[in-house]
């Protein structure tokens, strides 16, 4: 077992037998802003995670998306639809949650495959 950006409450990611597991992802330079512009900043960060560890969207296994406001739903997937690699769509939950922080539109965890 691996794992990265060890803090006294949590690791960044964790990697098991060909699995990484991730934290959660909340926007780092967009936040206050749109729905959208947090969506594609938050896929960035975990696109760039994933080919930090040799992974890559393909082999995302699972998603979970908070959403601040489902309203914001719409919005969302209109992001993630281009993200996503057409036929390795990931299983995936979203649900609309009270977020650490008010500005934040949205936190997603991923699990993927090595």
């Amino acid at each position: 077992m691996t794992r990265v950006g060890i803090a006294t409450r949590y690791s960044d990611l964790v990697i098991k037998d060909d699995i990484a597991y991730f934290s959660g992802y909340v926007p780092e330079t967009s936040v206050g802003r749109s729905v959208t512009e947090q969506t594609q900043d938050v896929l960035d960060q975990i696109a760039q995670s994933l080919t930090e560890i040799g992974s890559d969207k393909t082999k995302v296994l699972f998603a979970t998306i908070w959403l601040a406001d489902i309203a914001g739903y719409d919005e969302m997937n209109a992001v993630w639809d281009g993200w996503v690699a057409p036929g390795h769509t990931p299983a995936r939950a979203c649900v609309e949650s009270r977020l650490a922080d008010p500005d934040y539109a949205l936190e997603i965890q991923v699990t993927a495959a090595l």
